[in-house]
């Protein structure tokens, strides 16, 4: 029996062994059993809702940005609605060969489209990259047609709201232009990918009230990506809709009267700003050349940008707040204004001019010099007539300490605050300015010319119309504002203007001194500016004509004289005289003279004073009606 006991003790083990298995087996199907019966009977809700997520999707909806309208309640820049073609990563199973497809059926270059899409790869798959903006109706058709045959599931068409700006260029650079958010605004949270967000002007600057609230719409797709049904949808909030201070009538004869600068060769770049002398509104502004912001709003393609980046005369650059220039005789007011102050000159004080003076063993000459000077003249008629010789006079007894403090009170040299971005700083120089930035001391002999608006002396535009608008209010340095009134669909509540930048008590009586001349200027024979007259108002202005090359430098450049050789054309005004209510600058770049900017003036007053007396507006300004002068071209 004992040679027995190792057999049965291996069956007993083997049967322990079985058991074993046994138990575990059926602990594990009795496992299964209940795992199954938890997820299909006890949270089978849950985990549909789940299977059902695998194949629903969130689409977003654009937002219309706020529409924008002028101070008479006219539509400036609205919506349209356009089509965008995306192709979603996650839906595709060959993405080279989805390019290639899209490329071909889109007409589109196939390494753009590769080169886009490859920019967004860091992106989630299930976002749609936007390969198409403003896709048009036979593009549409083609990509929908291949949808339908299966070819593209993973390429989407959708309807989507776009900007309308004005035709014709109109105050592009005021308005601005959008475009998909950078890297960098998406980068740091603050907007999500695709975004489409002001990149310029006023879209930029209000960009946080125009933007709306993107909706959103829930769906479901099956397993190739196209839309089954719609779950529910959020319905995207219209942008903030905005007033603006701007007249679109004063805006219109602005472009026209520049349309037809350009086109009689006079000057095809310049500036305007017109304000409200009272508040600081601003009613009319352009800067030219100008460009299309149309050609943003929908992307714009890579030979129109490259155009617009390779054009010599820039005209991306807004040359109203950061074109600086030498203000030419118009800063004269300046000058005037310091020497009265001062006490060191009366309005009565009186200067020979024989058409040329001797400063400091050096000559300087008066436009009027071959015509033998303007002989005895007073500050009025200095003023209306341009006098060099009595300003190089006046400013070498003020001294240039004392015009820098009166020419920024005034507003020039200054930032003039306003709501547009990127404006640049110009310069009224000062013995302080020059050691800190040059380290050298200020000669008397360089304020010479500085007193007729030479020299170092440089402004902006729109640093102009505030310097007329202080001289036309008394003081006040108003800060020039766009925004008049926002609609967050409640109604319209008014903006507050903001406050002035700086007063300054200046005396009545000088002061009166100064328009007196200026309205000589404008309606006397003798007059710089008569070409800006508007029967039966009382306009009050100055002409300038500043030097881009010396006298000795065009000497020189004879007979190889160019347009850009030529002097640049300033007009600054307020009217009327008394009680003003309108105020501005127009600015001709090689305009020749103040006298071409005068006759733009004149077209935005006779604008001005139309509405006012409710008679209809003067015919638009064109090549011909505007009779343009060339004869000092080469003076």
């Amino acid at each position: 029996m004992a040679e027995f006991t190792p057999l049965v003790e291996d069956r007993r083990r083997v049967t322990i062994r079985l058991s074993v298995l046994q138990f575990a087996i059926s602990a594990a199907f009795a496992a299964l059993a209940c795992g199954f019966w938890y997820f299909q009977v006890l949270d089978s809700v849950k985990y549909q809702e789940l299977a059902d997520n695998n194949h629903q999707r969130t689409i977003g909806l654009r937002a219309p940005r706020g529409v924008m309208f002028d101070r008479d309640m006219k539509v400036l820049v609205e919506n349209r609605s356009s089509f965008t073609i995306s192709i979603i990563r996650e839906h595709t199973k060959d993405l080279d060969r989805t390019i290639r497809v899209l490329s071909q059926v889109a007409g589109l270059d196939e390494r753009y489209v590769h080169d886009l899409v490859n920019r967004h790869r860091r992106e989630p798959t299930y976002q749609p990259i936007v390969v198409v903006e403003d896709a048009s109706l036979a593009e549409v058709a083609a990509v929908l047609a291949r949808r339908l045959d299966t070819e593209l599931p993973e390429v989407r068409v959708d309807e989507v709201p776009t900007r309308r700006y004005p035709t014709n260029e109109m105050a592009a650079h005021l308005f601005g232009y959008v475009g998909e958010a950078g890297e960098s605004q998406v980068s740091d949270g603050t907007l999500p990918a695709g975004a489409i967000v002001g990149q310029s002007g006023v879209e930029k600057v209000y960009n946080a009230l125009l933007m709306g609230q993107d909706g959103a719409r829930h769906v479901v797709v099956n397993s190739v990506g196209r839309e089954i049904r719609t779950l529910d949808e959020i319905e995207p909030t219209e942008g903030k809709r905005l007033q603006l201070t701007l007249d679109y009538d004063i805006q219109k004869a602005i472009d026209d009267a520049f349309k037809a600068a350009d086109e009689g060769k006079v000057a095809n770049a310049g500036a305007a700003v017109v304000l409200d002398p009272r508040n600081g509104e601003v009613l009319g502004f352009t800067s030219r050349p100008s460009f299309d912001p149309n050609d943003f709003a929908a992307g714009i393609d890579r030979a129109t940008w490259a155009a617009l980046n390779s054009d010599e005369l820039r005209p991306l650059n807004d040359r109203a707040i950061r074109g600086r220039y030498s203000p030419g005789s118009t800063f004269k007011m300046a000058v005037a204004l310091a020497g009265l102050e001062e006490g060191i000159i009366t309005p009565d004080f009186r200067v020979n001019c024989p058409g040329h003076a001797n400063f400091y063993g050096r000559e300087f000459h008066c436009w009027m010099d071959r015509r033998g000077g303007h002989g005895s003249v007073d500050l009025r008629r200095a003023i209306a007539e341009s006098c060099d010789v009595y300003f190089y006079t006046v400013a070498n007894m003020v001294g240039i300490d004392k015009i820098n403090k009166w020419a920024t009170a005034l507003g020039l040299g200054m930032m003039s605050g306003i709501d547009l971005p990127n404006e640049v700083q110009g310069l009224v120089p000062s013995t302080e300015w020059k050691r800190e930035k040059m380290h050298e001391k200020w000669y008397s002999g360089e304020t010479i010319s500085v007193g007729i608006g030479q020299g170092q002396v440089s402004v902006t535009p729109v640093s102009m119309a505030v310097y007329m608008a202080t001289l036309a209010n008394g003081g006040t340095r108003v800060t020039p504002h766009l925004l008049k009134a926002v609609d967050d669909g409640s109604g319209w509540k008014p903006v507050p203007a903001p406050p002035p930048q700086s007063k300054v008590d200046i005396d009545p009586d000088k002061l009166d001194a100064i328009r007196d001349g200026m309205w000589m200027v404008v309606n006397t024979p003798a007059g710089t500016g008569v070409t800006a007259r508007v029967a039966g108002r009382d306009v009050a202005g100055k002409t300038g004509s500043s030097q881009v090359i010396s006298i000795q430098g065009r000497a020189v450049a004879a007979n190889k004289t160019a347009r850009n050789l030529r002097d640049h054309g300033w007009f600054v005004f307020f009217a009327p005289k008394e009680n003003p209510r309108i105020a501005g600058v127009v600015f001709l770049e090689h305009g020749i003279h103040g006298g071409n900017a005068a006759r733009v003036a004149h077209q935005i007053l006779d604008t001005f004073f139309a509405k006012e007396d409710h008679r209809p507006l003067p015919p638009p300004a064109t090549s011909d009606s505007m009779h343009w002068d060339f004869k000092d071209a080469d003076r």
